[in-house]
């Protein structure tokens, strides 16, 4: 059950290097919507405080000591309440970033990103309205075309929708594109997560490059 508009969404900041952890945590904790509920130095330690504070959002770095935030995002997933996992890192062509989508995670954000950036896609994945991450991992994603299961026999109108919606599109866009209402696009990517037996829209994303619906 995502958060609504107007409900808090709970954080856990997940990073080695405490300077940055510190720093994302002030970011976030400055927000009246955001409550920071802990702050992990390693995958283990995040796991942890997942299975005791129950965020609605991680702030996971990739490269932890003890677990990796690739095999901690791996596990996180497969929990009863899975909370949304947004990948941070210093390189956008890390090969890292490329597995921890695969593995489960929801979104991709630059270390570099400006705290506005921060803070609007920790509320986009919680409200589960955009697909978070950038051209160069698409490309990523592109060159492993193949790789992934054939897509399931989709509606017309469904693979318009999944076109757009693995382009990064909101919703609301969508609708705009294909001059539907908002809650006819919600029905929509709906049945296709059902269809590809997916969790989000990032894994629907994921899916429709590496089967090669969309390159």
């Amino acid at each position: 059950m995502c958060p609504t508009a107007d409900q808090v969404i709970r954080v856990l900041v997940a990073d080695d290097d405490e300077m940055v952890r510190d720093g994302f945590a002030a970011i976030l904790g400055a927000e009246p919507d955001l409550e920071v509920v802990g702050a992990a130095q390693d995958g283990v330690a995040t796991l942890d405080i997942c299975r005791r504070a129950e965020p609605d959002v991680v702030v996971m770095d990739v490269r932890m000591p003890k677990l990796d935030g690739i095999e901690a995002t791996r596990r996180l997933v497969r929990a009863d309440r899975p909370p949304k996992i947004l990948v941070v890192t210093t390189f956008e062509h890390d090969s890292y970033v490329y597995d921890a989508l695969v593995a489960g995670a929801d979104g991709f954000l630059l270390k570099r990103a400006g705290a506005g950036q921060l803070v609007a896609a920790v509320r986009a994945l919680a409200r589960l309205d955009a697909v978070l991450f950038p051209e160069r991992i698409r490309d990523l994603i592109g060159q492993r075309r193949g790789s992934g299961r054939a897509l399931p026999a989709l509606t017309e109108r469904e693979q318009d929708v999944l076109r757009l919606l693995a382009a990064g599109l909101s919703n609301a866009e969508i609708a705009g594109e294909l001059y539907l209402g908002t809650e006819t696009v919600k029905s929509h990517v709906a049945a296709l997560l059902a269809k590809l037996d997916v969790r989000d829209r990032t894994q629907a994303a994921i899916a429709a490059y590496r089967s090669g619906f969309v390159e």
